[in-house]
């Protein structure tokens, strides 16, 4: 009998996912930067559609993939996190089961390595949602969870770029003046990486998951849109899963993720108008950043208001590619 890995699929299955929207114009991303972004993406892309390929969950998929874009310093997820206003990396994320709406989140995490995999064990061992801070960590080690230091995942390169931030925000005249709104209170210099992934296995499950580590220079204890279902994560399989990512509390207000939903279930929307109408929503309360969405159909969209968003995917029809800049007009 032939594999499941070598039968033809009888509905698509595959992956999308993005390692965040932001600045990503020189000097900051250089060639040989946006080379090893696509390399990373690519190798994370690789990883989660093995996984679907030999028949396995597309929650297995989402972990697996995000893992790889978290130990890597490129992303602002885990081991290259940002930095908060007193120097310390606090890491949210979220996973979500497009077959039954169980879902589970973590927030302000200063010592798990793969947030992503703790919020998967929250939606599985727990009657919880979300945990966070101190609390999730306990919750961690009971279920074996390893600690780490906090400088596991702080990076020379997040550490100057806080120093920078810090210094512009001090000085009036190198910096935008700062409001309650969050656009005009972080430097857009800094505010990028932060990881995504949505993937349809080959049963016709879709699972969604979202992990930062928030904005650089934020206040120590905020909590941005990843971990919050609804807003920065969501998947059902009637209508498709989304991660998002860009200035969070833009999301939040807008409820994103969920929006892209909505706009499919209540209005009949294609997978890519959902998309670009719940970006326009964003853009229109002054916030940027992108999202990525799949559905059942093996659909994707990709849509962004910044610079870049370095993103990708990969599908059963064999449709595949990784990008950071904008696709040419």
């Amino acid at each position: 009998m032939a594999s499941a890995a070598s039968d033809t699929p009888s509905r698509p299955f595959g992956l999308v996912i993005h390692g965040g929207a932001g600045n990503y114009a020189p000097p900051k991303v250089t060639p040989e930067k946006e080379r090893a972004y696509r390399t990373k993406l690519q190798e994370a892309l690789d990883a989660g559609y093995a996984v679907l390929d030999r028949g396995g969950p597309a929650l297995d998929a989402v972990v697996a993939t995000i893992r790889i874009l978290e130990d890597s310093p490129l992303f602002n997820a885990g081991h290259g996190a940002v930095l908060n206003a007193d120097g310390i990396c606090e890491l949210d994320s979220s996973i979500m089961d497009g077959s039954n709406l169980r879902a589970g989140a973590v927030a302000g995490l200063q010592h798990i390595r793969n947030p992503i995999a703790l919020a998967r064990a929250v939606m599985e061992k727990s009657p919880h949602v979300m945990l966070i801070g101190a609390g999730a960590e306990r919750f961690a080690q009971e279920n074996g969870f390893a600690l780490v230091p906090n400088d596991y995942f702080q990076t020379e390169e997040r550490r100057e770029d806080l120093r920078e931030l810090q210094e512009k925000l001090k000085n009036p005249a190198k910096a935008p003046r700062v409001s309650a709104e969050p656009a005009n209170a972080f430097g857009s210099e800094h505010q990028y990486g932060t990881v995504g992934c949505v993937a349809l296995d080959r049963q016709g499950n879709l699972a969604a998951g979202t992990s930062t580590g928030g904005l650089a220079n934020k206040r120590f204890g905020r909590v941005g849109d990843a971990p919050i279902i609804g807003a920065g994560t969501y998947a059902d399989n009637a209508t498709c899963g989304v991660s998002c990512t860009g200035t969070g509390e833009y999301f939040i207000r807008a409820v994103a993720a969920h929006d892209v939903s909505a706009r499919i279930a209540y209005q009949g929307k294609s997978l890519g108008e959902a998309a670009a109408a719940t970006l326009a929503k964003i853009g229109q309360l002054g916030g940027d950043g992108g999202l990525i969405a799949l559905d059942r159909e093996g659909h994707v969209a990709m849509p962004f208001n910044t610079a870049g968003m370095s993103r990708g995917f990969r599908l059963s029809t064999g449709e595949s590619r990784v990008a950071v800049f904008p696709d040419p007009k």
